[in-house]
């Protein structure tokens, strides 16, 4: 097991975004910040206002266009961080040789996440099926087994996130196919899950609440200036580039995590 230092990979990893960052910003903005601000600014009223809600009650119906558009928006944001990690991983390496790279290693990662959510979805379906047969026998029983399993598909969550954080970096740093791609992240994170999920939540406290602050600012300051839903667009979309900046950190963080974790023969 690889000693891992979440410390030293944060500092490596903020050194190199200070030397490398005209060539790393450009990148996450243009193919991160861009389709999530674009999936964010046409997603229809109706359901920003169920979202706000808390999703109380049934969703409202959405253009499937919408939804074509949300999967793009997805797919390129996938493309971009695997090019901001070659350039993270591979010194030396131009932006158009990153990106060449994160075309050819997409579909691999998008594989690996459809085998993934075809594997969870197949055991979802087992748990509910053994749900349903219970429930015929006895409501007490079904009940209190469905509560156990959501708390396990809770649990499970969290550690394969954990365990499969690595699987970005194999990804765009391996010529391996989808399922080996996905047993080297498995192992890579043995004996490190904590650490990594500490890592993880850190991350997406400050992204949370830097983001947060940064487009609540933006937004009273804006709507000084111009109309509210004007204001309120542009405000979303200072919270996004803050947010793509923090990203662009962990980006770094993970790729020098991930060369800690590395076997030395590899």
């Amino acid at each position: 097991m690889a000693r891992l230092s979440v410390g030293k990979a944060w500092e490596e990893g903020m050194a190199f975004v200070g030397r490398e960052s005209a060539l790393l910003l450009p990148v996450a903005m243009l193919f991160i910040a861009v389709p999530a601000f674009a999936g964010q600014a046409l997603m229809p009223p109706e359901l920003v206002a169920w979202i706000e809600n808390g999703g109380k009650g049934a969703m409202p119906d959405v253009p499937a266009s919408f939804w074509l558009l949300a999967l793009v928006a997805n797919i390129v944001e996938l493309f971009g961080a695997l090019g901001v990690l070659a350039l993270a991983l591979r010194p030396g390496i131009s932006v158009g040789e990153a990106l060449r790279l994160a075309l050819t290693r997409a579909p691999i990662l998008i594989g690996a996440f459809l085998l993934f959510s075809a594997l969870v979805a197949g055991v979802v379906l087992v748990a509910a099926l053994v749900v349903g047969v219970l429930a015929a026998l006895s409501a007490t029983l079904a009940y209190f087994l469905a509560a156990l399993m959501a708390a396990a598909a809770v649990v499970g969550s969290i550690i394969l996130t954990g365990r499969l954080i690595m699987l970005y970096p194999v990804v765009i740093d391996t010529a391996l196919g989808v399922r080996d791609s996905l047993r080297a992240s498995w192992r890579m994170t043995a004996g490190n899950l904590l650490r990594l999920l500490g890592f993880l939540v850190a991350i997406i406290f400050l992204s949370f609440i830097v983001s947060g602050a940064a487009q609540l600012v933006s937004g009273v300051l804006f709507g000084l200036m111009m109309e509210r839903e004007v204001a309120r667009t542009v405000a979303m979309g200072v919270g996004l580039v803050v947010s793509t900046v923090i990203l662009v950190y962990m980006l770094a963080t993970l790729a020098r995590l991930y060369r800690q974790l590395q076997p030395a023969d590899a």
